[in-house]
């Protein structure tokens, strides 16, 4: 596979800091920002960015910062890549929007019949296309309610599935996605998630799925639960990845007592873990599959896709939205899948994450905070607790992350306990930028010590 999916300006592949980060045009953007975007929306990084591409972005101030974040696991295939932008720009021209369930358009159909064939199972699959990855869970969790006439819903400690009300309640997390934001949806019922590094020693996977079933059974009973909602790796909850036997277990029992299990595979999917989808590497079919983030790199769309009778189940009009599967959006995700298969990326996920893994492996050697290393393919996290314990180190993992960001690498934290540093490069990226963003990882570890 080439490491060459450089689109946009053909920006070269290197870190560059020619001032403090933020630099002055930042600076003043930031105030311009002030005056007019709500506080809230406080993004973590205060730069300004104008191009990006392969495994760089850069400022406005003219730094090129190595990016191992790809936008939270959007631009899997890099900012820009030729495909994408080649596929928009003819959409664009053609027409821009033209509401599917109005008069239809093939790419919509184009992209459905993809996400058939790239999705695990044999079995006769359909799909409906939105915009937000919140959008695909709550219209999975419809659907799911609708063919099976139960209400209650599973969800997992440490889960994170969007910011709507009926989502962020289904979110493990409280500050800062439910604090203040008044009564959640009803019907959801959460049970413990396998997390190795905190269960008891030994636990199993099969044992941590009979804990968390035997929890979903005391609180609501297997026969009022029309779904289980599970992220195969945990993203925003710190990127756990669950023992062996976690997933098949929860499959064996979700199928046995028609519980629709419902894959969430929004920061998982489209090749980060090394397959196209993360419960490949159990062997895993779930029933319905929640998509979004590098399905069109960037551009606003989500999809769900399930078992043919689940989603026919639902009366006509009863699931849509004005602008889900734009045409523009499914023109950028065409081509984004085309990437994908043009450049082997899974197998290219594979080997960025033996390089962190390897790379992050030897730091942990040399810095007892670093409690554990994990994951899977290009989604790569680790945990900082304080020396010989699980007590979280959030102020140590703030203090690295500033001192990448400052130093032009961008990083980023999540985690229930705020302690896990989270590496998410494109697919695009080349190994000699992931070596040099680790070698400042490294000297961030020695400067905080």
């Amino acid at each position: 596979m080439t490491q060459s999916i450089v689109g946009g300006p053909q920006l070269p592949q290197e870190r560059r800091i020619v001032t403090s980060i933020p630099g002055p045009r930042s600076v003043a953007l930031m105030e311009r920002k002030k005056a007019v975007v709500a506080d809230t929306i406080a993004p973590l990084m205060p730069i300004f960015v104008t191009s990006a591409g392969g495994g760089i972005i850069q400022d406005v101030d003219g730094n090129s910062l190595i990016d191992l974040a790809a936008a939270v696991a959007v631009t899997t295939v890099g900012n820009a890549a030729p495909a994408v932008v080649s596929g928009v720009q003819q959409q664009v021209a053609r027409f821009t929007h033209a509401s599917f369930f109005i008069t239809p358009y093939e790419n919509y159909v184009e992209v459905c019949e993809n996400l058939a064939e790239l999705t695990p199972g044999e079995h006769a699959k359909k799909s409906a296309l939105f915009t937000s990855g919140a959008e695909a869970v709550e219209n999975a969790v419809k659907v799911a309610r609708y063919a099976t006439g139960r209400m209650a819903v599973g969800v997992f400690e440490h889960a994170y599935h969007g910011r709507t009300n009926l989502t962020m309640t289904m979110t493990g997390k409280y500050m800062p996605y439910r604090h203040g934001f008044g009564p959640g949806a009803s019907e959801i019922y959460r049970a413990p998630y396998s997390y190795p590094l905190r269960d008891p020693e030994g636990m199993t996977g099969e044992e941590a799925a009979a804990r968390a079933i035997d929890s979903f059974e005391r609180q609501v009973g297997a026969e009022n639960l029309a779904c289980v909602v599970v992220e195969p790796i945990l993203g925003e909850g710190g990127f756990v990845v669950p023992a062996p036997g976690f997933l098949p277990t929860l499959r064996e029992w979700t199928a046995a007592n028609g519980i629709v299990l419902v894959a969430d595979e929004i920061q998982t999917g489209f090749c980060r873990t090394g397959s196209w989808f993360a419960c490949e590497d159990e062997g895993v079919v779930p029933d319905i599959i929640t998509m979004a983030k590098g399905i069109a790199d960037g551009l606003p769309l989500s999809a769900i896709t399930g078992r043919a009778d689940l989603l026919d189940a639902v009366h006509p009009v009863g699931l849509g939205g004005t602008y889900g599967g734009n045409a523009v959006t499914c023109a950028a995700s065409l081509g984004a899948i085309d990437e994908m298969r043009t450049h082997g990326l899974p197998a290219r996920a594979r080997e960025i994450g033996a390089l962190m893994m390897a790379r992050l492996q030897g730091i942990a050697k040399e810095h007892e905070v670093i409690a554990d290393v994990r994951g899977r393919g290009a989604m790569v996290g680790i945990e900082l607790c304080e020396p010989g314990s699980v007590r979280p180190d959030k102020a140590r993992t703030a203090a690295l992350s500033k001192h990448c960001h400052a130093a032009g690498v961008l990083t980023l934290t999540c985690g229930y306990y705020g302690n896990v540093i989270r590496f998410l490069p494109p697919l695009s990226i080349s190994d000699a930028l992931l070596h040099e963003g680790f070698d400042v990882l490294a000297e961030a570890f020695a400067s905080t010590a």
